[in-house]
């Protein structure tokens, strides 16, 4: 069999195991990662970007140098490929994670305890929670639903399917710092800089990919590609925008708008300025549509995989 098939089932195994079994919640390997990371930032942080480049280079390197290793010393043991695989695939995907924080927080909401889900929603993600109301709060998780789709799922697919287990791993090293050290904020405005445009670069491909996914998994696909089409350019990220104008199309709602991290507010473009405001129902189909378009993602990955004209094993 080819390198291309025994990644194929072993992406296929990783996600399957991610849909059972989440993240571990302790001694997962993106948090020993992250605390590597912490440790190595400590040691090289200087408020100049040649630093932050070292750092970013330095750990992203290791990850991909670790498994390009890995692969190497497999060879040609086609079993051990697909198990390399599917070990990596389940280390990087956040799918299951994300839909069940979501579902959590939009329980409490459905209940009436705006108080726990304004708790819970830091979880999900960074915005200061303690001012929004019920509609805030199912926006802000809808949006992050979408945009954790292409970052935690599709994206990483994606590098698996251009470069195997490495891929995978390196994209969600270079996701990672770009979540510790790539946020604007006075420490990391020079020395995040590497991590964040990495990203950017990185999730490039992902991002398109997901808006297209979403189309194609939308109840109403004209209103998906008509929204992406129009607003996906209109977000500060080069990225996220693809993901939530075409998730906002897609569940017909509006998305965007005025943002409070902490003391800074950001003030979005909309998406689906035409569209009606979130509710509370839309968590649980944002959802939904997250879960058809990792689907979706796999098949073209697995597809990718066995279509990759690379030497037996």
């Amino acid at each position: 069999m080819r390198r291309g098939s025994a990644f194929a089932i072993g992406s296929v195994l990783g996600y399957l195991a991610d849909a059972r079994y989440a993240d571990p919640r302790r001694g997962h390997p993106v948090a020993v990662f992250g605390s590597a990371a912490g440790r190595l930032e400590r040691a090289l942080w200087r408020d100049h970007r040649g630093a932050g480049a070292l750092h970013t280079t330095a750990c992203v390197g290791a990850v991909a140098a670790g498994a390009v290793l890995a692969e190497r010393t497999l060879g040609r043991a086609w079993a051990g490929r697909a198990a390399l695989a599917a070990a990596a695939t389940w280390t990087v995907l956040g799918g299951t994670s994300l839909t069940r924080e979501a579902r959590t927080i939009g329980g409490h909401l459905t209940a009436g305890r705006l108080d726990a889900a304004r708790e819970r929603l830091p979880h999900l993600c960074g915005r200061d929670p303690s001012g929004l109301d019920e509609a805030q709060i199912a926006r802000a998780v809808v949006e992050s639903v979408a945009e954790n789709t292409a970052d935690a799922v599709v994206n990483a697919l994606v590098w698996g399917a251009v470069a195997g287990a490495p891929g995978l791993l390196a994209f969600r090293a270079v996701n990672t710092l770009d979540a510790m050290v790539g946020h604007h904020s006075e420490r990391y405005r020079r020395f995040g800089w590497a991590a964040a445009r990495l990203d950017d670069v990185a999730g490039w491909p992902g991002a398109r990919l997901t808006a297209l996914l979403t189309v194609a998994a939308a109840p109403a696909p004209r209103t998906a590609w008509q929204v992406w089409r129009r607003d996906g350019s209109s977000h500060p990220s080069p990225n996220a925008g693809q993901a939530e104008s075409s998730f906002a199309g897609a569940l017909g709602v509006r998305l965007g708008g005025t943002l409070a991290y902490g003391t800074r507010v950001e003030h979005r473009p909309v998406l689906g300025a035409e569209l009606r405001p979130v509710a509370v129902d839309d968590i649980e189909r944002a959802c939904v549509l997250s879960r058809r378009v990792g689907v979706l993602a796999l098949a073209v990955t697995a597809a990718a995989g066995l279509l990759r004209k690379r030497g037996g094993a």
